[in-house]
């Protein structure tokens, strides 16, 4: 048997682990003292008001106000995602919009916030101080936490498929935050190895290559802990740990080294199921204890279906005489258009869309529509890039055949191909369809089973996490890409 370093033989190298909590929890008090800070000198600067601790002290409804604000607008824009916060081009942007919303929302409520100042200088320099105070502050995190002492020293157990593939999300989501050391694997034919793959690089750069070494085996778990300054493990393998393994996991766990299974990691980092990687670990698919199962929950998103449905249908009639006399001129023919889909449970109902394509479309069968589709019309097209042409699921949504926000409902003859094909496919029925989804503001419209797989990792991060902060982020996203004519 192979003799095991103790725990107390093992030194590591002196640096300084940060947590992605640690690190949202950073931003968050850097972002509000400079909210503070900014509307604080920015009241001081106003005639009517007196810049002391009384100021302070008699208003806490401001400060309060402020930071419900912050973090509404902030969540909506992204502005905690560490991947987007770890570059200034990506967080430049979204801390400008959400800094002016914030202040400009605030100085707009009634009775709650200061009163309007008289003159437009001082409301300009409520509006500009704090803002630049964000920017200076954000510039700050980047400076100091942004080097490499602050990262986290990741070792993978596991050099196949589920490997890689977490390597691949840390070098693509977050290089600022953890830096993978490399494999551990007990292939004698992967030692001294290097697993290379090409992935998208920081910035928006494609084809990024990354090698990273095969170290050694597990029974050199500690020994590899020691001399790299580990701070974390991911748990790669899909089959179960041996005796062995185990002991040696938890003897990493009694010095502080941090033990993640890949799917769990993997699903923080991306926002989706990793479920080709799996394995023996298939409740990590399940939404087993996730609220979409109460009724509580049930009602108050059914409530929230409702009023949006209603608010929708008015739109709807609003705008109806126009569309349906430019989708008539374009290419004469039915308005609207009417498909099988598959909703809560397998249950079968006709979702009703405006027609985005000539008539009969599909008379041979049911097929994808692809990237510019021959069978689309000039309106349908923008129908399609602004979403109008789901206006008519209102209907759906009033019915309760789907949701405002769920799983994009799939066509039976889909189903029942993708169910074969792809695994934990069904768990995307026990939910209602909806409208706007999780994975169509990250992966868009799949036209194929490889894009159908991606959505479906989405899908399923959305079924174990819905929250009506969550519907509400994907629905101000899905405005934002509908207003881009970002659409299919």
């Amino acid at each position: 048997m192979t003799q095991r370093t103790s725990p107390k033989e093992i030194d590591k190298k002196s640096q300084i682990s940060i947590t992605a909590n640690d690190r949202s929890l950073i931003l968050a008090i850097i972002d509000l003292v400079a909210v503070y800070s900014g509307f604080l000198f920015s009241m001081a600067y106003r005639p009517d008001y007196k810049l002391n601790w009384e100021l302070v002290i008699d208003n806490p409804v401001w400060f309060l106000l402020l930071t419900g604000l912050w973090f509404f607008w902030g969540y909506l824009f992204q502005i905690y995602d560490l991947e987007k916060a770890c570059l200034f081009t990506t967080a430049f942007l979204p801390i400008l919009s959400a800094g002016f919303l914030t202040l400009g929302t605030f100085i707009l409520v009634p009775y709650l916030a200061p009163m309007l100042p008289p003159s437009r200088q001082p409301l300009f320099i409520t509006l500009l101080v704090p803002v630049a105070g964000l920017v200076v502050g954000r510039a700050a995190y980047l400076f100091f936490f942004g080097r490499a002492v602050f990262r986290r020293k990741v070792l993978i157990v596991g050099a196949g498929g589920a490997g890689k593939t977490i390597c691949q999300a840390f070098q693509e989501h977050t290089q600022a935050i953890y830096e993978v050391v490399g494999f551990i694997d007990d292939d004698p034919e992967k030692f001294g190895n290097w697993i290379t793959f090409y992935h998208q690089g920081r910035g928006g750069l494609h084809d990024q290559k990354a090698s990273f070494p095969v170290l050694g085996s597990s029974s050199q778990l500690l020994e590899i802990v020691a001399a790299r300054g580990v701070t974390m493990i991911v748990l790669a393998i899909t089959h179960g740990v041996s005796g062995e393994l185990y002991q040696l996991l938890t003897d990493s766990l009694q010095q502080g080294v941090e033990v993640v299974p890949m799917p769990l990691l993997h699903e923080q980092i991306t926002g989706k199921v990793p479920v080709e990687h799996i394995g023996d670990h298939w409740s990590v698919a399940m939404p087993l204890e996730k609220p979409g199962l109460d009724r509580v929950h049930q009602f108050s998103k059914r409530l929230f279906d409702l009023v949006l449905a209603l608010f929708g249908l008015i739109v709807l009639m609003i705008i109806f005489p126009f569309i349906a006399m430019a989708i008539y001129i374009d290419s004469p023919g039915p308005i609207f258009y009417s498909q099988k889909r598959l909703g809560r449970y397998g249950k079968i109902f006709s979702i009703a869309k405006f027609r985005s394509m000539i008539p009969e479309a599909e008379k041979g069968g049911a097929v994808w529509a692809e990237i510019n589709d021959t069978r689309i019309t000039r309106i349908g097209r923008f129908l399609r890039k602004t979403h109008i042409d789901e206006f008519p699921q209102f209907l759906n949504i009033l019915r309760g055949e789907m949701s405002v926000v769920g799983p994009r409902p799939e066509r039976p003859e889909f189903v029942e191909k993708l169910s074969q094909e792809i695994p934990f496919y069904r768990v995307r029925l026990l939910v209602k369809p909806g409208m706007a989804g999780w994975g169509l503001i990250h992966h868009g419209y799949g036209d194929s089973v490889k894009d159908t797989l991606v959505k479906l990792q989405y899908d399923l991060y959305y079924i174990k996490h819905q929250s009506r902060m969550l519907d509400l982020y994907i629905l101000s996203r899905t405005l934002i890409n509908s207003i881009r004519f970002m659409g299919r």
